[in-house]
């Protein structure tokens, strides 16, 4: 039997997936280090020696590959060709032709093996698509996880330490004229979605007032630094710990389940800028579902809900009537493996064409 592979790559930790020619999932690593730092030749030598031993698993070895699916994060071309990423060093991967370089180093076990490429955002939106829709099996979920099958289209956010974005209309992924679709982190906010003066003043990219710096990690961090100073959380615990604020923003989830103020004034301000940016994402692509996938969906039931009732109002403040008639936002079925699901689905797209 062949497998097909998928492949997801992150600034720190990658991760594999296996799946069989039936398009089930038989096997997902544990994330593992990326070695970005190490050059794009650890890179690859990692993601080989890794997938070698998910396929050991099941039985079988690099020879018994069909196709590879690779996600990265963006900018890069078509083709996989990385374009100064944020999240890799510019001096060790700008340019760096990883799809053709990773083809290159699986064929040495099978000659016959190809990989095709996919952003990692589009990956995301694909592999949530393509679980919901019953297109790829997972076993790890079941019907109840998984709802309503009867749907063609939807627009999933990735919340981490940026904001990614993918999208899939009839089935199928957008990629865009030059592979660059999704990047929903970048579209503007308004002025209204930012509590304080200093909150708008965050660079993300080259502008300011974007959806990624009021909804991410990088953005919590910004507005934590600021709120600590204010006379009002002046006798804060946060203030008593000798670390960086980035280390203190990501105490905030824990301190939110507890029923920190803070923690939770911090995420109620991301969960309405959230409502905002989706309803401006649907305005152009009207999409059966707006999924929120990435870190949030890790938060503690009780703050998970509250965060998407608080997105869904915001949403629902600011929309046409013709728009109002959202149901709610979906969390990610998937979480963090959507991306790595959505490089399987994509390779196995590759497989028909």
């Amino acid at each position: 039997m062949g497998y097909f592979i998928g492949v997801d790559v992150g600034g720190t930790t990658s991760t594999v997936c296996v799946g069989d020619n039936r398009r089930h999932v038989v096997g997902v690593s544990p994330q593992f280090g990326t070695l970005a730092n190490d050059g794009p030749p650890a890179v690859v030598q990692a993601i080989v020696e890794n997938t070698k031993i998910e396929l050991e698993k099941v039985g079988a070895s690099l020879r018994d590959i069909e196709a590879v699916g690779l996600a990265t994060p963006g900018p890069a071309t078509m083709d996989g060709v990385l374009l100064k990423t944020p999240n890799l060093d510019p001096a060790l991967w700008d340019r760096f032709p990883i799809r053709a370089e990773l083809e290159r180093a699986f064929q040495t076990h099978q000659p016959n093996a190809r990989v095709h490429y996919l952003g990692d955002g589009q990956a995301a939106a694909l592999g949530e698509y393509s679980i919901r829709s019953r297109a790829v099996h997972w076993s790890r979920l079941t019907e109840n996880d998984l709802g309503d099958s009867a749907f063609s289209s939807l627009f999933m956010v990735i919340v981490g330490t940026g904001l990614g974005g993918g999208a899939v209309q009839e089935g199928k992924v957008i990629r865009g004229s030059e592979g660059r679709a999704g990047h929903v982190g970048h579209i503007f906010l308004p002025e209204f979605a930012f509590r304080f003066e200093h909150d708008r003043q965050l660079r993300v990219g080259n502008a300011f007032c974007t959806a990624e710096s009021a909804i991410s990690l990088t953005g919590l961090t910004h507005q934590l630094e600021y709120r600590l100073k204010l006379e009002r959380w002046k006798h804060h615990p946060l203030n008593e710990l000798r670390t960086t604020t980035r280390s203190k923003a990501k105490q905030l989830r824990e301190l939110a389940a507890a029923g920190d103020e803070l923690a939770l004034e911090l995420f109620a301000d991301q969960a309405r800028a959230l409502g905002v940016a989706l309803l401006s994402v649907n305005y152009l692509g009207d999409y059966h579902l707006l999924v929120i996938g990435g870190g949030v969906c890790d938060l503690p039931p009780a703050v998970r809900e509250q965060y998407r009732l608080q997105a869904e109002a915001s949403y629902r403040e600011h929309a046409l009537e013709g728009f109002q008639n959202l149901a709610e936002f979906k969390f990610s079925v998937c979480g963090d493996d959507a991306p790595v699901i959505g490089a399987l689905a994509w390779v196995y797209e590759a497989a028909q064409t």
